[in-house]
Order: C-alpha cells, then sequence, then structure tokens
C-alpha cells in the first residue's frame, strides 16, 4: 500500500522535511512518485527509514548511510563490505556501552552516597568511611573516584 509524505511522517514519527531531505540525499532509493509527482513511500521505503534512524543513533553520519545505501543497490558484490559495516558499528557501540555501564556505576554509586550524607546529615561519615563498609557494588566506583585503582584505570582509558 502506497503512503504519502504526511501518512509516512505520521508511522514514522519523522518531519516530513526530513523525509524530503532523505529523499534529495538518495537515502530512499526505491521511492517512487506518482503521476503528480508527490512522492509514495512503500513498506520497503519505511524499513528503510526504520534502519537509517537506527544507523543514525549509532552514530553512523548520513553520508556513511549513503555510503551504505549505494553499496546495497550494487548488490551482492557489496555483502562483505556492507556486512562490514555492521560488524565495525556493533564493536564500537560494545564499547560505548561498557564505557556507559562504568559511568553509570560511578552515578549509582554517587546516589548510594548522597542518600547516605542526607540520612545522617553528614558527608564526613560517608567519605571516610572505609572501603570493606562500603556496598560491594559500589567499591569499584569509589575506588574510580578516588584514584585508589590507578594503575587499572590506566588500562580502562
Amino acid at each position: 500500500m502506497p503512503y504519502t509524505i504526511k501518512q509516512m511522517s505520521e508511522l514514522t514519527g519523522l518531519p516530513a522535511s526530513t523525509l524530503r531531505y532523505y529523499d534529495k540525499e538518495g537515502l530512499l532509493p526505491s521511492l517512487r512518485r506518482n503521476n503528480n509527482n508527490v512522492r509514495m513511500f512503500t513498506d520497503d521505503d519505511y524499513h528503510t527509514l526504520r534502519l537509517i534512524e537506527c544507523l543514525k543513533k549509532s552514530g553512523l553520519l548520513l553520508r556513511e548511510i549513503r555510503e551504505y545505501m549505494n553499496m546495497a543497490r550494487k548488490g551482492k558484490d557489496t555483502l562483505e563490505g556492507r556486512r562490514n559495516i555492521f560488524y565495525r558499528r556493533r564493536d564500537i557501540l560494545k564499547e560505548e556501552m561498557k564505557n556507559l555501564q562504568e559511568i553509570l556505576r560511578v552515578i549509582e554509586y554517587k546516589c548510594w552516597y548522597y542518600d547516605r550524607a542526607c540520612e545522617t546529615g553528614n558527608e564526613e561519615s560517608v567519605k571516610n568511611m572505609k572501603l570493606s563498609d562500603v556496598p560491594e557494588e559500589h567499591r569499584h566506583a569509589r575506588e574510580i573516584l578516588r584514584g585508589e585503582n590507578k594503575s587499572e584505570n590506566k588500562s580502562h582509558s
């Protein structure tokens, strides 16, 4: 079933201006126009738009997405190259997720830290707490913040 730009905008949540821009930039290779030169989107275009948005959120630039789309148009001779794009992006995302997990651990430690400080009305009691008195799930974050594990921190940089 063909969709107008307004309908596709409603389906995807993307502004019509973005859809026009993607078309102009060659990111929608199968997009057709009707006899009145109106863009008519298909389910395939919908799937392509979802992929474009996913790739953008993963950190790919539009020019890189365009390169991928151009490769896809070339067919089976580009399968390995396209696969490599996704493997590289996956590896980058895994590393970013690992870094974000480490950041989250520190933030969670600081939430715990300030919860204790607010309960006691005294930050010093938490600040001077022995590491063994800090809940185990927060010890690593405290070590990071205090530089108590400097050799390990350098290997994570």
